[in-house]
Parts: structure tokens; C-alpha cells; sequence
């Protein structure tokens, strides 16, 4: 009796510690910080991904406000944003709306975004990226729901703007990848939809993700509230896609999400690179800066459907 009880006990309280651990996923996954009272941006010197050099500096940085709401709300919630480039040629050029992971607040992606603002040259391409709520300065709180309302919202700013949809790349990185594939996927529900999409390391879906992390073979409800479904949202996507991967991505398996993702693209155009022994967070500094963006910008630049 006794041996029976200490079996039980041997798995029970491992299966506790375990379920317990998976059902903070949803917040693990919005892992926001909110105990900043402005964006540092150049000035920031906590933890980045790579830090660029002085010659990659930007002078024309316009900070705003954009207003989201979901179907379900009755009020606006206070997004924050930021251009990266000249105001102006929203109107005339290509812009970029990037979409960026789960980790703190636009501070930690500063890097990743000015980088973008130099592809073909210096300020070539306006872009822009955001704060979804409950990240750093935006309000709110953080949902799958409300990241896509927050990617709406940009896109209906952009539109103000005079930004129309065969000037627009939508450019999602990890968690970015989510609303950036829901919004290619549907596009009816968009204010201006993109021509391009790219994705970085993209999540197949939260199912993969739970398997991939417990190696326990069951529904992902269990643990999560989240139905980011990539595998499933890229079947009715038909613009193009680039998707890069590191081999060495621990976090986001290449083979398990996005190659999933990329070969259930079965519409229009679709390029990969992947990127030898890059890990989930370094694609752009393992390629080599000048190398990466000659890439996205040659993407961009293809003349495909």
C-alpha cells in the first residue's frame, strides 16, 4: 500500500508542477515590461538581440498614438508607435509595418527595426512598428485578439496616410508572425492589405509549440487560451512570402514551425533562406548585416505574384 502511494505521489505532483508551468503560457508568450515611462530607443542599454554601430543612426524618428479596438470593445485603447524614416514618403514609397516578438517593448527592438529603415540605402523605406497593448507604454492588455485589432489599427494609420496596399510589406518576426499572417490571411477584414509578406522565425502554431515543449501528446487548450494557427492561415495567403529560419533555433524548431508554415503556402509566390546555425534571435547578425538586407531588400524589390 505504501509503494503504491509513494508511485502515485512520484507522479502526480511531476504532472502538478508540470501542468501548472503550461497554463502561464499565455503570459509567458506576452512577455511584456510596462515599468518604463518613455522609449529610449538609441539611449537604451539594457539587453538587445545586437547592437549597430553609429553609422546605422537615424535622425527622422516620429513617435505617435494609434487607437485600437476590438469587435468586442466599446472604447479605443492607446497603442504607441514609431516611424522610422520621413513622413512624407508614406505617400510615394514602400513601407514597411513590422511586427515584432514577445519580449518586453519596442526598446528591445529598436535595433531590428532601424536596421530595416536601411535597406536600399539609409531611410529608403519608411517603417514602422509598435507596441501591441499591454507592451511597454501601450494601454491595455495583452491578447491574441487584441494584437491583431492593435496590427489593424497601424494599418488603418497607414492608410490615412496615403500609404495604399501595393507599396506595403508586412514583416512579422516570431510572436510578430501571428498577426502578420492573420492579417495576409484575412484580408477583408483589413483597412489596406500588404503585396509582401516575410516572415522570421515564424511559430506553426500554439499545438506545435506545446508538443514541441512537453513532448506530452495532447490538445494545446489544455495549457493555452491561444489559437495562433500560422499552418493553418497561410493556406489562404497568396501574396508572396519570404521565410528565414536559423537551423539552430531552439525556441521555434525550423523544422517543426516553419517549414510547416512555408510548405503549406500553396498559392503565389514563396522564397526561404535559411540561415546556417543561427539561433532563434541572432538571423540578422549570423547572415551579416549588409548580406541580410541585401536580401529582404531584393525580395522586396521582385517584381512576383
Amino acid at each position: 500500500m505504501k509503494n503504491t502511494f509513494a508511485y502515485k505521489y512520484l507522479i502526480i505532483v511531476p504532472l502538478c508542477i508540470f501542468c501548472v508551468a503550461c497554463f502561464k503560457l499565455d503570459s509567458n508568450l506576452f512577455n511584456s515590461r510596462t515599468d518604463i515611462t518613455t522609449y529610449l530607443f538609441d539611449a537604451y542599454t539594457d539587453e538587445q538581440d545586437f547592437k549597430l554601430d553609429s553609422s546605422y543612426n537615424i535622425d527622422s524618428v516620429y513617435s505617435f498614438d494609434v487607437f485600437s479596438k476590438t469587435a468586442q470593445e466599446t472604447a479605443p485603447t492607446r497603442i504607441k508607435a514609431c516611424l522610422i524614416g520621413f513622413k512624407h514618403k508614406l505617400k510615394t514609397d514602400t513601407v514597411i509595418l513590422y511586427c515584432h516578438g514577445n519580449k518586453w517593448h519596442m526598446d528591445f527592438y529598436w535595433q531590428r527595426a532601424k536596421l530595416l529603415a536601411h535597406i536600399n540605402g539609409k531611410c529608403r523605406y519608411p517603417v514602422l512598428f509598435f507596441d501591441y497593448r499591454g507592451f511597454g507604454l501601450s494601454e491595455g492588455q495583452s491578447s491574441e485578439t487584441a494584437m491583431y485589432a492593435d496590427t489593424r489599427a497601424c494599418l488603418q494609420w497607414l492608410k490615412d496616410q496615403g500609404v495604399v496596399s501595393n507599396r506595403l510589406i508586412l514583416y512579422g518576426f516570431s510572436l510578430g508572425s501571428a498577426p502578420a499572417t492573420e492579417i495576409c490571411s484575412h484580408v477583408t477584414d483589413n483597412p489596406i492589405s500588404p503585396s509582401k509578406l516575410i516572415l522570421e522565425a515564424p511559430f506553426g502554431s500554439s499545438e506545435i509549440m506545446v508538443k514541441d515543449a512537453s513532448r506530452i501528446n495532447l490538445p494545446a487548450s489544455y495549457f493555452t487560451n491561444l489559437k495562433i494557427d500560422n499552418c493553418e492561415e497561410i493556406k489562404n495567403v497568396s501574396i508572396p512570402l519570404l521565410w528565414t529560419h536559423g537551423t539552430s533555433d531552439m525556441f521555434l524548431n525550423y523544422k517543426t514551425h516553419g517549414e510547416v508554415v512555408y510548405n503549406n503556402k500553396h498559392y503565389g509566390y514563396k522564397t526561404k533562406y535559411l540561415v546556417e546555425n543561427a539561433g532563434h534571435d541572432n538571423i540578422p547578425n549570423t547572415m551579416g548585416f549588409d548580406v541580410y538586407l541585401h536580401e529582404i531588400g531584393k525580395f522586396i524589390r521582385m517584381d512576383v505574384k
